[in-house]
């Protein structure tokens, strides 16, 4: 840091000022403010940065809960019916094709009406509001812990490692806060209205019916499946982005540019931890398909699988449809929340001289 004098007319004596060095990074230059050390990281975007340096944790806590419920509220419902698909074809036998699942889609429509598409999407409300609020919390509180060298005057992104860690814990957070309505959801969507008619019909039944452990059915490998999901989304996305920054000086990405990192994300999201998501299906209606006594746990369901229908008509049945909706879903749910919370925090509201 420099010393030069101030020889400024009216001053009786020759005073020392000090100069703050400007820095330069990733293409920009930042004056660093010397005693409030609020420097621009270079793995930073600018306008998030800016308004992420106006609010508390605590509203940080509270925008990402909000966010993250509009998300995934606006990305489930708009693949309700290609999920609906997916699990018909992940619970029987039959083997995935695009002409079978079309087949699907008109035979319902044709005898159950259109809106039936959309059936148990009130249960998957009721989870995916809960779940993605969560887990998008729950993964900016994650990132804070696991960079405990990070702080407000020098802010630093996550080496790889730790970043899809990070993913990975949020996923098993959400998982295990709202499993059973997942698995409510699950049998709402392969069976016919008059066997559940509402969301709690599905509750009392399987606890009257099947035991309240049932709920559980399935838990386990949707847990583990949670790692190479999430820990591989938002891994990508979040690598995505800081590529973006590198290239472009620091310019927060577009609306076109989150989608199309969140539908990679969800691409190789979706392929890494498919199977998974096979067996947890599996067992989640089993008590309605009478496979009860097979689908008793992973490696016994994952067995049965490959034995009936083998690796790739088994395990990874109806992938190709998760590589349409699944990158569609993905991205709609990350350009929704980061656009949600980017507006939240901007309110006044939100924003706390007190930055916890």
């Amino acid at each position: 840091m420099a010393s030069v004098k101030d020889n400024t007319p009216g001053l009786g004596k020759t005073d020392l000022k000090l100069v703050t060095p400007a820095v330069t990074r990733g293409g920009i230059t930042h004056i660093d403010d010397v005693g409030h050390g609020k420097v621009h990281d270079e793995e930073h975007h600018e306008d998030e940065f800016k308004i992420s340096q106006k609010v508390s944790n605590k509203y940080k806590i509270f925008t990402s809960l909000t966010a993250g419920a509009v998300a995934g509220a606006v990305a489930k419902t708009t693949i309700a019916p290609l999920d609906r698909t997916k699990i018909n074809f992940q619970i029987s036998q039959t083997p995935y094709s695009y002409k079978g699942a079309f087949l699907f889609i008109k035979n319902t429509v044709k005898n159950e009406g259109f809106f039936t598409l959309w059936r148990g999407n009130s249960a998957t409300m009721a989870r995916i509001i809960p779940y993605a609020a969560i887990q998008y919390a729950a993964h900016e509180q994650w990132k804070r812990l696991l960079n405990p060298e990070n702080n407000r005057s020098m802010p630093r992104s996550l080496p790889p490692g730790r970043r899809f860690v990070a993913g990975s814990l949020a996923g098993m957070t959400s998982v295990a806060a709202t499993y059973p309505l997942d698995m409510v959801r699950a049998r709402m969507a392969v069976t016919l209205k008059c066997r559940y008619k509402s969301l709690w019909e599905v509750f009392f039944k399987i606890y009257r019916e099947e035991g309240i452990l049932t709920l559980y059915r399935g838990f386990i490998p949707s847990f583990l499946g949670a790692v190479p999901y999430l820990g591989t989304s938002f891994f990508t996305y979040e690598t995505c982005k800081k590529l973006l920054y590198e290239y472009s000086g620091g310019k927060d990405p577009s609306a076109y540019q989150r989608l199309c990192f969140g539908a990679l994300a969800g691409l190789c999201g979706q392929s890494a931890s498919y199977p998974l998501d096979i067996v947890r299906r599996r067992m989640q209606t089993a008590g309605v398909t009478g496979k009860s006594s097979e689908y008793t746990g992973i490696i016994r369901t994952m067995r049965k699988v490959v034995q009936a229908e083998g690796v790739i008509g088994g395990l990874y049945k109806g992938l190709s449809m998760n590589w349409i909706k699944g990158p569609i879903a993905v991205g709609i749910s990350f350009t929704t929340f980061e656009t949600v919370q980017k507006y939240l925090r901007s309110l006044s509201i939100f924003q706390d001289s007190d930055h916890g």
